[in-house]
């Protein structure tokens, strides 16, 4: 017989973030070893189920009794099992721990020889004597940082558990779990529920829930749901709701039967910054925030409540209330902050330690300061201003709002600027220095943001790697990938040395506090960056191509990629690009210094055409360069597939006479440094 599968966990609310995780693994552990047992098919689906009280699973064509096992005992070589006509005792041993005789026996190949075997039929396990154990291995497996006891019992488990329910088809499999017997009864929603929910059968489980116990107990239909009822809410009052998904997904770990109820707050609170106000619902009550058409906060929010009250007045206003004080405390934050100027703050940086082999963070904010204007002044902004957002970036650390809400470093700094009467460039560049904050985020706007990002993230990458915190397989704390990331995403886009601006880097810290070659490093480290950055949009020879000659000003590697890629269609791409992964080969075993070309010394006829051809074409090569045309620089290369090919065919290398053999070579540099003036071409031969 094969029947639906019902295992539930019923427990005390289990925590909001972990929650999808959390069945997520229950599920999948369960299935994955009633597969392996054979009691369920390789492609049957688990059903997750999940809500603040319960880890529940779903299986369907689950058997109550494992098929037959057919199972081959493999024992002694064909060739070593008998002796004289005579078992030898190896062989004679095998059989009896079998359980038979010699005799009964067979000879199988095992793919490399012969050897004796024996087969039996193992009768299928029956579901109820598993299953327990299942339940068990997968509950150790959920990834749970810390487990708690209660009452005066030794069981271990995220939250105390209240009940367990396996049931297959109609019929419940006997065990015991976390020291519970099974049966199959649960309970509903802790309030709306009648009382307790007779689950009658497995595929019964989703609407008796539903329609007994008040519980949706899909996680992701009750998500899509609390969706759907704040969309149309917000749609009433012509508003967009400003939640992130893992606000939506806490919430729904939140409640069992979600109920969107509208409250407000007083108008009074608009004039602290938005950012501060949506923070506090968000982070703090788990509310939805709403948006006019213009992007501004309204004075009106939506929550779920676990709660379907006939008058829903008393929950608005308790969540109002709880609010209303929230806010108080932000508003105060503001008007105390906004006492004290930005720059006011920097003494206080001084007590903060960045990090205690390269000081303080006030220290840190006077390297960014020179770093900074340098990178201004690279970029053809006001290396002042620069330096003056760089001077400011740090100052809202100490500053009452960011203590509390440390996720609005920067915006915060903004608004301050903007109070104390910074110019718009700085105030604004203070926010845009935190930014790409994450994949995908946004570049900060203009040179000045643009110059104070590249500071803030170069002085952490050159200081954290100069004294040794090198990021390693997965472990980065300082974050410096992402830093590294946000680095080449921005000067893909600037026009910067950035070769350059890491050895400037390295020079604002105390001389010997970092590494010799650390500025070199770092620029590997950004290679590797870019290269990654790169490989959703290049492909991999082309990407190599660019980037083994070292580009410095990252601005023109997409030009040239595209340039690379068009050469690569032409008819003579492929033959010259072997030709120069020859070319490379031979240089590498070149001995000694390799000077220019001796035009007297070249004797062959193919030699001279080819020494003529470079010459004629290296002005038209460098000229095309110098105009940042790439593809018509790689374009003219394609004429000297004729005289390569001369050359290899007609002319040994490696003469016998010393100075002819120098000679060649030197030919064969000039013609690799015309290949190489755009990207390494060897790297695209197959």
């Amino acid at each position: 017989m094969n029947a639906t599968l019902l295992i539930e966990l019923l427990t005390e609310e289990l925590p909001p973030k972990a929650l999808p995780r959390l069945a997520a693994s229950f599920a999948q552990t369960i299935a994955e070893e009633l597969k392996k047992m054979q009691f369920a098919a390789a492609d049957a689906e688990a059903v997750v189920y999940a809500s603040p009280r319960r880890l529940a699973v779903q299986l369907s064509g689950v058997l109550a009794v494992q098929p037959e096992q057919r199972i081959t005992r493999q024992g002694p070589a064909a060739a070593a099992g008998m002796k004289d006509g005579q078992p030898t005792p190896a062989l004679a041993g095998f059989a009896r721990s079998c359980g038979v005789d010699v005799s009964e026996l067979s000879i199988v190949s095992n793919g490399k020889q012969d050897v004796y075997a024996y087969s039996s039929t193992k009768p299928g396990e029956a579901l109820s004597a598993q299953l327990a154990d299942v339940v068990s291995l997968a509950l150790k497996k959920l990834p749970v940082p810390k487990l708690m006891r209660w009452g005066d019992s030794d069981v271990q488990f995220v939250r105390p558990v209240h009940g367990l329910i396996m049931l297959h088809g109609d019929k419940v499999i006997d065990g015991e779990v976390l020291g519970l017997k099974s049966g199959s009864d649960t309970r509903g929603h802790r309030f709306l529920s009648q009382g307790d929910v007779a689950i009658a059968n497995a595929d019964a489980y989703a609407r008796a829930m539903h329609e007994q116990g008040k519980v949706i107990a899909s996680f992701d239909a009750r998500r899509e749901l609390i969706r759907h009822k704040l969309a149309e809410a917000a749609a009433k009052l012509g508003a967009t709701i400003a939640a992130p998904d893992e606000l939506f997904d806490e919430v729904t770990a939140l409640v069992e039967w979600p109920v969107v109820l509208e409250a407000g707050f007083e108008a009074e609170f608009l004039q602290v910054p938005q950012e501060c106000l949506i923070l506090t619902m968000q982070q703090n009550q788990k509310y939805f925030p709403l948006l006019d058409k213009n992007g501004k906060l309204m004075n009106r929010f939506l929550l779920v409540s676990n709660v379907d009250p006939q008058d829903p007045s008393f929950v608005i206003g308790g969540n109002e209330r709880v609010l209303r004080a929230r806010l108080s405390d932000a508003k105060f934050f503001f008007e105390q902050d906004k006492k004290h100027r930005l720059d006011s703050r920097l003494p206080r940086l001084a007590n903060v330690v960045y990090h205690n082999k390269i000081g303080s963070l006030l220290e840190r904010v006077e390297r960014l300061q020179s770093i900074a204007g340098a990178i201004a002044h690279e970029l053809g902004a006001d290396a002042a201003l620069a330096a003056r957002a760089a001077y400011l970036a740090k100052a809202d650390l100490v500053s009452d709002m960011v203590g509390e809400f440390p996720e609005l470093q920067g915006i915060m700094g903004m608004y301050y600027a903007q109070h104390d009467g910074e110019h718009a460039e700085v105030a604004a560049a203070i926010e845009g220095h935190y930014h790409p904050r994450f994949a995908g985020d946004t570049l900060p706007e203009g040179k000045i943001a643009t110059a104070a990002a590249l500071a803030d993230k170069l002085e952490a990458i050159v200081g954290i790697w100069g004294i040794g915190l090198i990021p390693t397989g997965d472990k980065d704390p300082f974050a410096l990938r992402r830093a590294a990331l946000g680095v080449v995403r921005m000067a893909l886009e600037a026009d910067l040395d950035l070769k350059r601006l890491l050895a400037v880097v390295a020079e604002a810290f105390p001389a010997g506090k970092l590494s010799a070659n650390v500025a070199e490093e770092v620029f590997g480290f950004m290679m590797d960056r870019l290269k990654n950055f790169l490989a959703a949009d290049y492909k991999g020879d082309e990407i190599d191509a660019v980037l083994a000659l070292s580009p410095s000003r990252l601005n023109e590697v997409r030009a040239v990629l595209a340039a690379v890629a068009a050469f690569k269609s032409l008819p003579e791409a492929a033959a010259l690009a072997a030709a120069n992964k020859r070319v490379n080969n031979i240089l590498k075993k070149a001995e000694g210094e390799i000077g220019a070309v001796d035009a007297a010394l070249l004797q062959e006829a193919a030699e001279q055409a080819l020494y003529a051809a470079v010459q004629e074409l290296a002005p038209a090569v460098e000229a095309k360069f110098a105009a940042h045309d790439f593809a018509g620089a790689l374009s003219q290369l394609a004429s000297l597939k004729a005289p390569v090919d001369a050359f290899f065919d007609g002319v040994m290398v490696m003469a016998e006479d010393a100075k002819v053999r120098a000679n060649r070579i030197a030919l064969l540099a000039s013609l690799a440094a015309l290949f190489n003036r755009v990207a390494d071409i060897s790297l695209l031969a197959e």
